[in-house]
């Protein structure tokens, strides 16, 4: 499935809480960061860290606060590699 489907779908669940949503897209985060290895191109990498960006503004939607501090997190990662 697409990620902005999937992204879509977790978040219009109704049945769900905050943090069950949250945690199921830190999950597809994870999962991605982790099929990433030595061999993985620059553009993978590129691909992996835009799509953690879609999911941390998912994540902004439904839990401000845990959205800001993941934003800050990858803000600051963002520092240290240049």
């Amino acid at each position: 499935m697409n990620l902005e489907k999937e992204i879509l779908k977790i978040k219009s669940y109704k049945t769900w809480s905050i943090k069950r949503k949250v945690d199921a897209l830190l999950e597809i985060d994870a999962n991605a960061y982790t099929k990433l290895g030595k061999d993985s191109t620059k553009t993978e990498k590129k691909n992996v860290k835009r799509d953690s960006r879609k999911i941390y503004n998912a994540i902004l939607e439904i839990s401000p606060r845990d959205g800001y501090i993941l934003e800050a997190h990858m803000k600051e990662k963002d520092l240290r590699d240049v």
